[in-house]
């Protein structure tokens, strides 16, 4: 299945229950395509879970929820050995992220030693018990939401986990119309129950095949290394962009294009994701943060303004 045909199917299905946000979906398939994970955060109430379950139900394989909780323990999110008396043996009880797609709902209320688990996961795609490595299966795909730290009984997710996520997007509030919208649609029923899937975890994987051919000239791979050096001479940002965040670019400038239905990534295309994929693994300086003069997204947007823009055919194949 092609990779727009394949998302605009998605896309369409969820918005069989969210009103609106077509940017917002896009962009988180845009993520899920590109082998990343996607951090959520909004207010509560803004529909974080509601979208994440029904990307889930969309697509024809395991979800789990897990809700995290001040007193959630490591064991908990990736499994333990527990000894069975009947057998006489210790036994495997795997945890939530044994599933293909899992929503880790509320992840900054969980203590940052629990939030760690995540990480071997979510990297490696694999988690190690007890000495023990176990392979998870494809697609494994994280989709956290979290309140704003300010937020009462929160723990602010450390720097290394914040990079392990492709993007980090806000919902927003919806417009007045879009309001009415969803007052109708929910007022009868609630739609997520009957939402069915459309396509299956086979199609996600040859899609991401599919996305890795896409064509993305040296100019604009240039163009996104000199929007990574920027933050790291920005006066504002006291830590830039890391290698890991450049590729993460890359990654979704390829399926960005593929899903809006071009065999080329453009520098629009970077401009688009770069407040979503960037934003999240940068640090301000302490002054600035106190003083509530910059957020990172309006530095990023800077750092894109600051960069000249490619202006070669970018459509050009490779020799």
């Amino acid at each position: 299945m092609e990779p727009k045909i394949l998302a605009d199917k998605i896309k369409d299905n969820i918005q069989k229950v969210i009103i609106g946000k077509d940017d917002v979906i896009k962009i988180i398939l845009t993520a899920l395509i590109a082998d990343g994970h996607v951090l959520l955060e909004d207010v509560p109430g803004t529909g974080k879970t509601v979208l994440a379950r029904s990307l889930a139900k969309s697509i024809d394989c395991d979800f789990k929820r897990v809700q995290f909780t001040p007193d959630l323990m490591p064991s908990d999110i990736t499994g333990i050995n527990y000894y069975n008396a009947k057998e006489g043996e210790f036994v495997l009880r795997k945890g939530p992220v044994f599933t293909n797609i899992l929503l880790a709902d509320e992840i900054n209320r969980a203590t940052p030693r629990t939030q760690s688990s995540l990480l071997e996961c979510m990297e490696e795609k694999q988690v190690s018990i007890d000495g023990t490595t176990y392979i998870l299966d494809k697609p494994f795909f994280v989709i956290a939401s979290e309140n704003p730290v300010e937020s009462q009984g929160t723990f602010p997710l450390p720097e290394a986990q914040l990079d392990r996520f492709i993007i980090k997007i806000s919902m927003g509030h919806p417009t007045l119309d879009e309001g009415k919208q969803i007052f109708k649609r929910f007022i009868d029923d609630n739609p997520l129950v009957a939402l069915k899937s459309v396509c299956s975890k086979n199609d996600i994987i040859e899609c991401r095949k599919t996305c890795k051919k896409i064509f993305i000239s040296d100019e604009v791979q240039e163009y996104i290394l000199k929007i990574v050096q920027k933050t790291l001479d920005n006066d504002k940002i006291a830590l830039g962009v890391s290698p890991r965040g450049a590729l993460a670019m890359l990654r979704m400038s390829q399926v960005y294009a593929a899903i809006s239905g071009r065999s080329f990534v453009t520098p629009d295309d970077v401009k688009t994701l770069a407040p979503y994929v960037f934003a999240h693994r940068i640090i301000i300086k302490n002054n600035l943060r106190m003083k509530g003069m910059e957020n990172s997204q309006s530095i990023i947007e800077e750092c894109v303004e600051d960069t000249d823009v490619p202006t070669e055919n970018w459509n050009n194949k490779r020799d």
